[in-house]
């Protein structure tokens, strides 16, 4: 039997082994701010490949998205169970320049609301913002149960549910369709949406944690720096 050469094993050279280079040298660090509308504008830092040849640095860092606790934002460890999502729009010197993007809750807080006994309702609708920002609201309610009560369960019938949820689309709509995103905004970090939904319902069937759940765009216009430094009027101050 002839015994071959096996390709497989190569032998080893002198000199051939590679210097480990530590990718992080290629790297370049850049600073995260939050449009104005919220408390604290540093939100952190995010990594991207250096400038090299025609592949530009700030062009990389365009349109990526980054997730933040509303907690972090307001200074305000009780809004922990809203996360925010900010989308890169433009680059200034070492500062990404950022757009609201979406909003969602937390999984835990979404499992401590649902509790038994009680009728969960859901509604969302597709809204545009007198700015042209098409988005998709999710609102969530729970019943309860009424003054002086005795029975434990609050079961709302069917009827009352259709109605509840008519109601949830309607305000959302007329709330989102008077204002501009960054009013629209500002709507939902006190929850505004939520209360007044609340406020109409109650002759319908009694709500208890009514918030709006999710956002997310759908569509946006086209980009318009004027506008983007609307939201963060003060990047030139930090800038210089």
């Amino acid at each position: 039997m002839a015994v071959g050469k096996n390709k497989r094993i190569s032998k080893g050279r002198k000199g051939s082994k590679k210097k480990a280079v530590d990718p992080f040298t290629k790297k370049q660090w850049y600073d995260i701010k939050a449009p104005l509308l919220f408390t604290s504008r540093n939100v952190g830092k995010t990594l991207v490949s250096r400038t090299q040849g025609t592949k530009i640095a700030s062009e990389g860092l365009k349109h990526r998205v980054f997730e933040v606790s509303l907690a972090d934002l307001q200074n305000d460890e009780d809004q922990a169970y809203r996360k925010i999502r900010l989308r890169a729009e433009d680059v200034q010197g070492m500062n990404v320049l950022t757009n609201f993007w979406g909003m969602d809750f937390t999984t835990d807080k979404l499992r401590s609301l649902v509790r038994k006994w009680q009728t969960l309702i859901e509604a969302h609708v597709d809204v545009k913002t007198t700015d042209n920002y098409m988005l998709r609201m999710f609102a969530i309610g729970f019943t309860k149960r009424r003054p002086n009560q005795v029975k434990r369960t609050c079961y709302a019938q069917a009827s009352q549910i259709r109605q509840i949820r008519r109601k949830m689309v309607e305000i959302m709509v007329n709330q989102a369709a008077s204002c501009d995103l960054k009013e629209l905004v500002n709507k939902f970090i006190p929850e505004v949406i939520g209360k007044e939904i609340e406020k109409a319902t109650s002759s319908i069937f009694p709500l208890q944690n009514v918030y709006v759940r999710k956002v997310k765009i759908l569509k946006a216009p086209k980009f318009d720096l004027g506008k983007l430094m609307e939201f963060t009027v003060t990047t030139r101050r930090m800038l210089v």
